[in-house]
Formats: C-alpha cells, structure tokens, sequence
C-alpha cells in the first residue's frame, strides 16, 4: 500500500490548482469538502443554462482520485464494493457505491479500470478519507495496492451539448494511438475513458456527464492543470463556453435527479432507499454489508422521491413534508428549476405516499404549498451520439 495522506489531515482548508485562475475570473468561492472552491463566477442562471444550451467548464479537483493495482485488483473491488468490478473492461467506467456493514452509504464513486489490473476509484471531496480508511482496512488477504493521487491530479469538466465541440477545437489536445486505443472523442461512448496527449504528457479522458448533460471529465496532473484550463476557455469561446461553480452544478444535478452524498446518501440509508438497489450484486459470494443488504431496510423505512410544486418558492433541505397534519417526510434537497420554471425537490417519505401522482404539503416557512410525487428524473437531456 502507498499511501500520501497523513500530512493533509491536518490541513484546514485546500485550494485547487486552479485558484488563482478562478481569481482571476472573480469566482465567489465556498468552503466545500474541505477545500475552496468556486460558487459562481458571475450568475447561477447564466451558468446553468450555458451547460443545458452549450457548455460549461467546471473546477472539480477537489475530487479524490485512489489507484487501485495489483493482481487481485479485481476482486478487491468486488468486496470492498456494492458492484461486480472484476468483469469491467479495459477503459469502462461504473458507478458503484462504498457500503458499510449495517448496509449504509459511506460515499458513491465512479470506478474506471484504467490500466491492466489497475482502476481508478473517484469519490467525494468529503468523504476522501473515509473512502481510503474503507478500502485500506478491506484490502486484508488481497494482493493489491493503494496509492491516493488527489494531490497529483486535478479534475476538469466539460459539459454541455458542445463538450465535445469544444475539445475537438484544443489545438495541443491530441490523438495517440497508444493513448486512445483506437476510441476517438466522436466515439467515445458514455461511460467509457481515454487517454490524449497534451503538452509531453498524458490526460485521461473519461465520458460521464455527471451534471446530467452529454460531458466529458479530464484528469490531468496538477502541474498541467493551469494550461488546459486555458486551452479550454479559449476553445471554448466560440462555443458559447463560460466557467461554473458549484451552485450550477447543484441545480443541474437536482434536476438529472442524481443523489448527492450528505443529501439523499449517508450511512444511515441503505441503496434501495435511494432508488440504487441495481448498483449493488447481491449474488456475490461476499462484500461488505452483504447480510445487511439482504435482511433490507425495515418495512418503514423512507424512500426518495420526486416532488413538483407550483409557484416560485423553492422546497429546501430539511423543510418537513406533511399529509394532513401528520408528517411523513423531509426534503433533502431542493430549487427552483431553472430550466423547468417551477420548484423542483427530493425527499425521503414513507413508502405509503411514493407513488407518482400522490399529493402532499410542503411546509416552507411556515406556509403550506402543495406538492405532487413525480417520477425522477425531473429533467433528462436528449440523446446523442
């Protein structure tokens, strides 16, 4: 195992290697996960729709990035894991998840199996050390090794309808043969990842859209990181490409109706709660929280779900979700939908009132407002190719 964590747990706050560019742009910031990262850089608004009508380039860097290696690369996974991992092919990616033994969300992580017996694990800024404590106290009897590389790398996300337009348009960014193996950017499938050359070095390119638009993500060493951000803004341009933070990120996700860990994930719910029963392989011979998984969460136990309100005030987090005067709910994140125009909302509610077309209350500061169980997700982009 290698590991080059112990230092950064004492670091109070961590700033992207892209900083002083997102200073440069007047991003507001916010303290997310442990580190600094850009809000906004000029309007919520403008940001959103830039990603659902053209493109958008995202600052993720404070992602954690883990390098898992070795023979037994494979299984490792498959146990430490909700997913079957082993059977991913070379340059796939999967959405998987981190139980633990009562059956609990510790984070939700994409999986890429980057190399021959090598995969790269991404998880959450907030749960970085959680993620990497799990897997190293799993990795017992299995010849494998862990590397963390969130200080070696940073994340950049571009998203939108012309993601792909955009990078095709980077001059330096390039096809190798050796790097892409074959796959080009117009057929690089969805979930799928692969390396381009950039300025002597290497950047892995991987296809996920995780703000519910066609996307694409680029790992690239920090050192790098400052010139690719720049190639791409100035690709980007005539594209109608603007840089966003995490507040388009959080309307574009909501409306995708993807689950944010500390919102519909956490330790206390169990995936089939969430609505991501199919991420977990319950015929495996063996993971963490196998028992629990199967034994289910009680009869009882709240489900997510998707509330539509009328109007212009929002549902947000923690406000009570009521049928009659009884309450059967609480929202775990909610906006007004920009490109909906009404408010839009998850919540964990008793299984009695999930059904679509079900009408509950919203208390929102006191005021009730009515609010309609919808199908997720609110909003899902049209597909390309």
């Amino acid at each position: 195992m290698t590991l080059d964590t112990p230092s950064e747990h004492l670091a109070p706050l961590q700033q992207s290697p892209l900083h002083r560019e997102h200073e440069a742009l007047g991003a507001a910031f916010t303290d997310f996960g442990g580190w600094q990262m850009p809000v906004r850089y000029q309007s919520d608004l403008i940001e959103h729709h830039a990603v659902r009508d053209a493109a958008g380039l995202f600052d993720i860097s404070h992602m954690a990035e883990i390098s898992v290696t070795g023979a037994d690369a494979g299984a490792f996974l498959d146990y430490a894991l909700a997913g079957r991992l082993s059977t991913l092919p070379l340059l796939k990616a999967k959405y998987s998840l981190l139980l633990d033994e009562s059956g609990g969300i510790v984070d939700d992580l994409i999986v890429y199996a980057s190399a021959e017996a090598e995969f790269l694990v991404v998880a959450n800024a907030s749960n970085r050390h959680a993620v990497v404590e799990a897997l190293v106290a799993r990795q017992s009897g299995f010849d494998v090794q862990l590397a963390d590389l969130t200080e070696q790398l940073a994340l950049i996300a571009v998203q939108g309808p012309a993601a792909r337009a955009v990078l095709a348009a980077v001059d330096d960014l390039e096809l190798r043969d050796d790097l892409s193996r074959g796959r080009t950017l117009e057929t690089l499938g969805y979930y799928a990842a692969m390396g381009m050359a950039w300025h002597g070095t290497s950047v892995f390119v991987a296809r996920t859209g995780y703000t519910g638009e066609d996307g694409f993500e680029l790992y690239v060493d920090a050192e790098q990181a400052v010139d690719l951000w720049r190639a791409l803004l100035a690709a980007g341009q005539a594209y109608g490409l603007v840089p966003c933070g995490l507040a388009a990120r959080d309307t574009l996700r909501l409306e995708a109706g993807m689950p944010l860990y500390g919102h519909e994930l956490g330790r206390s719910i169990q995936p089939v709660q969430a609505g991501l029963g199919r991420v977990v392989v319950t015929d495996k011979p063996a993971f963490v929280g196998k028992a629990a998984i199967e034994a289910g969460p009680a009869p009882d136990a709240r489900v997510l779900v998707g509330l539509s309100t009328e109007g212009r005030r929002a549902p947000r987090a923690d406000y009570v979700v009521l049928h009659g005067d009884t309450e059967v709910g609480v929202i775990t994140s909610g906006a007004l939908s920009p490109t909906l125009g009404h408010p839009i909302a998850m919540a964990f509610v008793d299984p009695a009132h999930r059904e679509p077309g079900t009408v509950l209350d919203v208390d929102v500061r006191g005021t009730r407002i009515a609010a309609t169980v919808v199908s997720l997700p609110f909003y899902q982009r049209k597909a390309t190719s």
